[in-house]
């Protein structure tokens, strides 16, 4: 707080950290129920917290979950 008694810069950022890191959460949450890459959706959770509001909105993914390859997966295609 300020000596007006708003809140100054380093408390928005605090406040703003705060969201990001629950809407991430919420996020993974999410992505896991509706059967999406929840790493991919945590992370652009975390960056731009109203993504979680456009997870929402997709509709449910039928078969089995995306999965990304590992490392040695990759470097065999090489």
């Amino acid at each position: 707080m300020n000596m007006t008694g708003g809140i100054d810069l380093v408390g928005w950022i605090a406040i703003w950290g705060a969201i990001a890191i629950g809407t991430a959460g919420l996020g993974g949450i999410l992505a896991g129920i509706k059967n999406r890459d929840y790493s991919f959706w945590i992370a652009w959770c975390l960056i731009l917290p109203p993504m979680l509001i456009f997870l929402a909105l997709l509709p449910r993914r039928t078969g089995e979950r995306p999965r990304r390859p590992s490392l040695d997966e990759q470097e065999r295609h090489w």
